[in-house]
């Protein structure tokens, strides 16, 4: 049995190192899963788990924990960052800038709390207080790259001394974070007296009020008599109304129309346009009608392609010619998650995702043409990967000098790589990197490096975790973080609500947002019907993730140095 023995013991063995994170990891994952009052804390818990690991003498090596817990991180912050890359930059144009200057002002004000906090209820000479409460205003605001760019940058100011477990602050205040940003977006409602029924008949109005980029689908019959032997190009004249016509069915033959296609009475069509657009079109060639477009003489295929060639990026629908020079339609596009009617001015973007009707041989064609390179990318692209990793690493450990700190400042193993991976994810295809990568592939290594940190964070905190709560300032990191959660919710909900009269379902997903709360999001989400959550969400995620992780490892390296001129 000493095998046995030594496999749980010898913390330098290979196979004691990946037993320990097997168990932490799926410990963890599976505790997460577990939800109180429909809440759960997910795969956070893996913290939880390594606290515990390391709290009863079952770790490894210093120098292992930190290799996995730094390469963990990298991973975690680069796959975030190729995922909000794309929308980052669009964040600002659809009239996100509002939502984005908001969400800055929280985390601003999370930060102010924070130090408010350290000065009112913390001994301000102790030197490891200040990062404790970075770990605890990190915990607060639910977001785990902070917590890692902080302890990186804490790892280059701590040289010589033993590193400050903020992990610790982290864990206490975590669980109150969850409650506390679903339980203040609540609060809202009932201080500014808001109806989430008639929250939701504003976004309807809202919706019908935009219907001139929402698609709209519909059959028609030809029973306008002036349309017989009009092409539809002369249609689209006439009307003066932009609309794509993916298919007719003609003395019972279905046909993929091109601008010179004649109409004729008894002509059954199949026509996508603006919402807003359809009343019209359906007064001018006649009323809906309901076909069964699957029984077709022509074999006919509908298929989402992906623009991925750059040369593409910024051509208009009118310009790429699909009816007259393949004699395929698009029917609508898929944009950073939200569909937009194929209007024949709207430009393309690299990422944009069309729904392309038409024989299969053309759609082809069209697919070659896009370049469509999700096909070839079920798997991620490993070079781009790890070339932004590199470039990242690179970047992050150039030193930057700032004005009133002894010493250059550095974005670090978390900033350097999150940067240059939304670089990549945005402007990648201009240097010939293939960024794309599935959602469940982007998921998996995300996911991977996360656990690995977290695994890693809570094994090295578990020492010294239990004396933090029985006899250190455990009971006021959870209370700490709960202020430093609530307040800066509070002040930026109401004005939101108040001054910029945002929707109350809009501000939950801001503040979901702004959190980088998963759990927050589906509250928001099962209380509303609409994609308001999400689009508020959505907004300003990408601009937030960025400013938790780069501010972290600010606030770290300029109190530190503050506290050593001092």
């Amino acid at each position: 049995m000493d095998w046995l023995i030594n496999l749980f013991t010898a913390t330098d063995s290979v196979a004691h190192i990946v037993v320990l994170y097997a168990i932490v990891i799926a410990l963890g994952v599976y505790l997460g899963k577990i939800k109180i009052g429909g809440i759960s804390l997910g795969v956070t818990f893996v913290l939880f788990a390594g606290i515990a690991a390391g709290h009863i003498g079952f770790t490894a090596t210093s120098t292992v924990l930190s290799f996995l817990q730094e390469f963990g991180l990298i991973l975690f912050v680069f796959m975030i960052g190729l995922q909000v890359g794309p929308g980052f930059f669009e964040s600002f144009k659809r009239g996100g800038v509002t939502l984005n200057a908001l969400s800055t002002g929280m985390i601003l004000l999370n930060i102010v709390v924070m130090f408010a906090c350290y000065y009112i209820f913390f001994d301000t000479s102790d030197p490891k207080n200040l990062p404790m409460m970075v770990g605890t205003l990190y915990g607060a605001v639910t977001n785990t790259p902070g917590l890692g760019a902080a302890n990186e940058a804490l790892t280059s100011v701590f040289k010589d001394g033993e590193i400050p477990q903020i992990a610790s602050g982290y864990a206490c205040a975590y669980p109150l974070g969850v409650l506390g940003i679903i339980g203040a977006t609540i609060a809202l409602k009932y201080i500014c007296h808001i109806s989430t029924d008639k929250e939701e008949s504003k976004l309807d109005e809202e919706e019908n009020e935009n219907g001139a980029v929402k698609p709209h689908f519909m059959s028609l019959e030809v029973t306008n008599s002036y349309l017989e032997g009009k092409t539809i190009a002369q249609v689209h004249n006439f009307l003066n109304r932009d609309f794509v016509c993916s298919r007719i069915l003609h003395d019972g033959h279905v046909l993929t129309p091109s601008s010179s296609t004649i109409f004729h009475i008894g002509d059954r069509l199949f026509v996508v346009c603006a919402a807003n657009d359809a009343e019209a079109i359906i007064a001018f060639i006649g009323p809906i009608v309901d076909v069964d477009w699957k029984k077709q003489d022509e074999p006919m295929v509908s298929k989402r392609i992906v623009v991925t060639r750059p040369q593409i990026n910024g051509k208009t629908l009118w310009q790429m010619h699909f009816s007259s020079a393949f004699g395929v339609n698009v029917t609508r596009i898929t944009r950073h998650g939200m569909d937009l009617f194929a209007s024949s001015n709207l430009p393309l973007q690299v990422g944009d995702r069309l729904m392309v009707v038409g024989p299969e041989g053309a759609v082809n064609r069209v697919a070659s043409v896009l370049g469509n390179s999700v096909k070839r990318l079920n798997a991620p692209n490993i070079a781009t990967i790890f070339i932004g990793i590199l470039v990242g690493i690179i970047f992050g450990s150039i030193p930057i000098a700032v004005p009133g700190i002894p010493v250059p400042i550095k974005l670090g193993l978390a900033g350097g790589p999150l940067i240059i991976a939304i670089l990549i994810g945005r402007f990648g295809y201009k240097v010939h990197l293939v960024t794309y990568t599935t959602t469940s592939a982007n998921m998996m290594l995300r996911e991977i490096g996360l656990v690995l940190f977290l695994a890693s964070v809570g094994i090295k905190a578990g020492n010294g975790f239990w004396e933090t709560i029985v006899q250190g300032d455990g009971l006021k990191y959870v209370y700490t973080g709960f202020i430093i959660t609530v307040i800066p919710i509070f002040i930026i909900g109401l004005i939101a609500r108040l001054k910029y009269k945002f929707n109350y379902f809009t501000i939950m997903g801001m503040i979901a947002g702004t959190y980088t709360d998963p759990p927050a999001l589906a509250y928001a989400n099962s209380a509303c019907s609409k994609d308001a959550p999400a689009v508020g969400y959505s907004t300003v995620y990408p601009l937030s993730m960025f400013l938790r992780i780069f501010t972290a490892q600010i606030i770290v390296l300029f109190s530190v140095e503050c506290d050593n001129a001092l």
